[in-house]
């Protein structure tokens, strides 16, 4: 798609910037932005934080391509609409009037661009943040490999031909080696290498590529991880010579701070598990509650990814610099800490759809969890939907458990599994920043964080963004909970003298 936009390029060329002490405010100044994944969780929350945190930026061109029958524009103008940039709105109004959107795929030769907007970005844009990527853990080898693989390949082709790049972030993710258990800040070769991978999907038949996925996925748990993986090894051979670092975050979740605090869009992972759990719809998850959970909010993220951009030049080695973007090392929560949390902020700012009572246990035995959903999360689904027939409504809670049952299984690997992250250049990242004195916008030091407060905001954001539950329902839902409650504890007492006259009968 063309543009109009008549901006300049940067002020700064790649020897100007290496060569002096430039501030992140000046660092930003009338530079062109290039911006892939920006209708995603973590691109929308980047794409606000620069457009509200470097009011210098010049223009910011995202990378959107036709999806489910809608256009470019109508998928600009929706991202628009969110909530995330009522904040722009209000504070920054005229700052939306930068961003432009260009047609584009990461899946498509050349990206899907048209000639005129290759030649745009070629001529103008001077920093890239690629975060384009399917997140769907049980996605086809092929599809995966095309978007998470072969998408970065064709992104740092068309980098290459950049005249006034000066930085790249590459966004990855901190499970692109979850095969292994210790994770330093470097690049892991793979014995199966990415262009084999790559050429095995663009001219085997699906049922071939079936057949090979789970030898090549390997001890992965999904083509997602692996696929950032193999990506990343395309960064470190491409991207030899170019302005490029990679950020690698862990499980990205709700905002802590910014733009709102609990602010979310998606009931992805553990979102949606937090979901259920408010409603009283989950008992039962198969996790190892002694391990720790490595989240970090969105807002720590976009301020690592804003912070690396700028500190990737003013900084710049003749290595790829790497950030372990993660809470574990440094500020641990154990998945019981997070569980008990979660209960205790569910309970205390319930929703009026809340089905029961929240209280949920973390088992690994797996014979037992498939006893408790059996009972405790398909029969009471039935039930419901049996009673929303007959009242000639639409039947939806077996459909709801059976996809939050399947991404439950897809998560098992990580909350059955732990990693040890290594954080050295994150450390110098948040130090950097914190001398620098013109960074008070940005936080990237997760001990800052204070989880209990954390998750009282996230449980509040759930409530707000994804139920839409309104705040003036609150005192009605909390007399749904009283009541909630006792029917909680009579349906216990109940299953327990039904089960002593099961024994006591089994002993006659």
């Amino acid at each position: 798609m063309g543009t109009t936009s008549t901006q300049t390029n940067s002020e700064h060329t790649p020897d100007e910037v290496h060569s002096t002490g430039i501030s992140l405010d000046a660092f930003f100044a009338e530079t062109v932005i290039l911006l892939t994944g920006a209708t995603g969780f973590l691109g929308k929350a980047l794409l606000e934080k620069l457009l509200r945190a470097c009011p210098r930026v010049a223009t910011i061109f995202i990378l959107i391509r036709p999806k489910r029958g809608q256009t470019i524009e109508e998928r600009y103008k929706e991202l628009l609409e969110n909530p995330i940039f009522d904040r722009i709105r209000s504070e920054f109004p005229g700052a939306l009037n930068k961003v432009y959107p260009v047609k584009g795929d990461v899946g498509m030769p050349e990206l899907g661009l048209e000639p005129q907007d290759k030649d745009m970005l070629i001529q103008r844009v001077n920093i890239v943040f690629h975060g384009a990527a399917t997140v769907r853990f049980n996605e086809s080898l092929k599809i995966a490999v095309n978007l998470n693989t072969r998408g970065t390949d064709r992104m740092l082709d068309l980098c290459r031909r950049m005249a006034n790049l000066i930085s790249i972030i590459h966004i990855s993710t901190a499970y692109s080696n979850a095969d292994r258990r210790e994770i330093e800040e470097s690049i892991y070769t793979t014995e199966v290498k990415p262009y084999t991978v790559i050429d095995i999907c663009e001219n085997l038949d699906d049922e071939t590529i079936e057949i090979i996925e789970k030898r090549l996925v390997g001890k992965h748990p999904n083509t997602y991880t692996l696929t950032k993986g193999l990506a990343e090894q395309i960064v470190l051979s491409k991207g030899h010579g170019l302005p490029i670092a990679i950020v690698r975050p862990s499980i990205i979740c709700a905002a802590y701070r910014e733009p709102f605090p609990g602010w979310i869009d998606n009931t992805c992972g553990i979102t949606g598990i937090m979901t259920e759990i408010s409603r009283g719809t989950v008992r039962s998850l198969v996790c190892n509650a002694n391990l720790i959970v490595d989240v970090v909010p969105v807002d720590y993220v976009v301020d690592t990814l804003i912070c690396a951009s700028w500190h990737n030049v003013v900084q710049r080695t003749d290595t790829i610099n790497i950030y372990n973007c993660t809470s574990s090392t440094i500020h641990p929560i154990t998945w019981r800490e997070f569980g008990n949390l979660v209960t205790k902020h569910a309970i205390e700012s319930p929703s009026k759809y809340m089905m029961w009572y929240p209280d949920f246990t973390f088992r690994t035995n797996k014979f037992i969890h498939t006893i408790i959903v059996a009972t405790l999360h398909f029969l009471p689904a039935f039930i419901v939907d049996l009673i929303l027939r007959m009242r000639g409504d639409k039947p939806i809670m077996m459909k709801i458990t059976k996809r939050f049952e399947s991404a439950a299984k897809t998560g098992e690997f990580f909350a059955t599994n732990e990693w040890k992250f290594y954080v050295d250049n994150m450390t110098k990242l948040v130090k950097f920043v914190e001398i620098s004195g013109d960074c008070k916008n940005f936080d990237l030091d997760i001990r800052n964080l204070d989880w209990n407060t954390y998750l009282h905001q996230y449980m509040l954001g759930i409530r707000k963004y994804i139920l839409k539950d309104n705040p003036d329902t609150l005192n009605n839902a909390r007399n749904r909970l009283s009541r909630l409650y006792w029917m909680h504890k009579l349906s216990k007492i109940f299953s327990l003298l039904v089960l002593f006259g099961m024994i006591k009968y089994a002993g006659r």
